[in-house]
This record gives structure tokens, sequence and C-alpha cells, in this order.
């Protein structure tokens, strides 16, 4: 199977990665296909699984993980996991397409680190910590508590943006889906 390319996306939750990957699933010319993740958590809102996420059980996770089914996994929160399977990334380039990432900091770092060559891992920055806050807060998807619990997780995750190979700064939505869809054509189009 001939494999394409892997374009990671990471970000703090609400810095704009997940608006930026779909507008970037629209342009036609880049031939990505979006990695499905598998969580074990509860769908939130309008999820769909099998479109948003692979909603498993928790024992199911665990299951994956000991036969070693991921290509990167993580315990984001207590028994809350998320994962990218490997046959998610096989049915892809089975397609003949490219996979896009929209996946936590330490999970984009994983799959850069087994493929060096053949990913493009991006790092989304919000404007600030408050900015960020604000949000997450007008998404009104969880409570005060879930919401510090990321903004105390962004700070760690600001930390590792200089480990991704590039920064886009997003001050400007428009302005940074631009960047992001310069930096993913080069890449793809690059042997």
């Amino acid at each position: 199977m001939k494999k394409g390319k892997l374009i990671v996306f990471s970000a703090p939750s609400g810095s704009g990665k997940t608006t930026i990957v779909k507008y970037l699933l629209q342009q036609e010319d880049l031939n990505l296909a979006f990695s499905i993740s598998a969580t074990s958590r509860e769908p939130r809102g309008t999820e769909i699984d099998g479109t948003d996420y692979y909603f498993i059980s928790l024992h199911d996770f665990k299951q994956h993980i000991k036969a070693e089914d991921f290509l990167e996994w993580e315990e984001v929160y207590r028994d809350n996991f998320y994962g990218t399977l490997k046959s998610e990334v096989e049915r892809i380039w089975s397609l003949g397409k490219n996979v896009i990432f929209d996946i936590d900091v330490a999970g984009g770092l994983r799959i850069k680190s087994k493929y060096p060559e053949e990913t493009l891992a991006v790092f989304v920055k919000p404007p600030s910590i408050d900015e960020l806050k604000i949000r997450l807060k007008k998404r009104s998807t969880e409570s005060d508590d879930k919401i510090n619990m990321r903004i105390a997780k962004a700070s760690v995750e600001l930390a590792t943006a200089p480990q991704f190979d590039t920064i886009i700064k997003n001050y400007d939505l428009e302005v940074a889906q631009k960047e992001a869809y310069e930096l993913v054509k080069e890449f793809i189009n690059k042997n």
C-alpha cells in the first residue's frame, strides 16, 4: 500500500484547530481525509459515532491497547482515553489520500516521532490563555470545572509548541486558515 502524507494539527482545546482542519478538508486539491480518533468518553452534543469519533467502551479501548491496535493513544483525563487506530490510517491510505489529524499535543508528537519524514506537525497557538477561556465558555458544552481543567492543561501544552514543525498563531481565523493551506499544500507537493 502506498503511504500518503500525515498532517497533524495539535493545540490546546479552544485554539481553533478543529475549525482549521475542517477548512482544509474542504480544499479538494489537498486530497485529505480526516483521521477519526477513538475515544472512551461519551458523545457530546451532536457528535456522531464514526464521524466525529469512534466511541468505544473503556473496556474495549483497553483491549485495543493490549492488542497494539493504536498508532498512538493517551489517557487525557482519568478513564478518558483517546487514540488513533492503525486501521484508520491504513483505511485512508488505501483510498490514495493524505491523512489529516485533529489531535492532542502528546498524540501529535508521537505520530511525528513514528513517521518523521511523512508527517507535518502543526501547532495552533491561541492569542492568549484568557481568550482560550472565553472560547471554551462560549461553546457551552462543559462545566466550569472541565473548562478550568482544560485551561490548566493548555499551559502545559503551550510549552510543547517548539517541538512541532511549525506554529500557526490563530489571532485571525481567516489568516490562520490561509497559512495552514499554504503549509499543507507545500508539504504534500514535496517528494
